[in-house]
């Protein structure tokens, strides 16, 4: 097996765990939902899980571990990702909330930092922005 590939099939996996990890969350209060279902649909094309993975992930999730990404800016982009499954619902419930926390850490946050993450994120998400917030989002480029 070449680098080139050695590092696709890591990065493969990255990705097939991030979607198990998707799926768990949006499974969490039971039936996946229409509008949780639509966005898996496009995570599992951007994150480049075929259609027969997709069933395997939907079956037994569990059987994925995490994999974390090693830089910041994806491990974001993946909690961004799990934000956008949560709040498909406009809501967050106690079981979201604990599977959030682990796999902020399962990310390699730290408690410290997955629990502020967390917080903001919420408040993001529920339009809890403050004005100054609001107004650096609005002149940001």
């Amino acid at each position: 097996m070449s680098f080139k590939n050695l590092f696709k099939s890591g990065e493969h996996s990255r990705n097939l765990g991030h979607f198990a990890s998707l799926v768990t969350l949006a499974s969490v209060q039971g039936e996946i939902k229409e509008t949780e279902a639509r966005l898996l649909r496009r995570f599992a094309i951007k994150l480049d899980i075929s259609d027969e993975e997709v069933k395997k992930v939907l079956k037994t999730p569990s059987k994925f571990p995490i994999n974390p990404p090693n830089n910041a800016d994806e491990r974001l982009e993946r909690m961004h990702d799990i934000f956008k499954i949560i709040f498909a619902d406009h809501e967050i419930n106690e079981d979201e909330y604990q599977l959030l926390e682990m796999y902020a850490i399962g990310l390699g946050y730290t408690e410290e930092l997955a629990a502020k993450l967390i917080k903001r994120s919420i408040q993001i998400y529920m339009g809890g922005l403050n004005f100054e917030d609001y107004r650096y989002l609005l002149n940001r480029k």
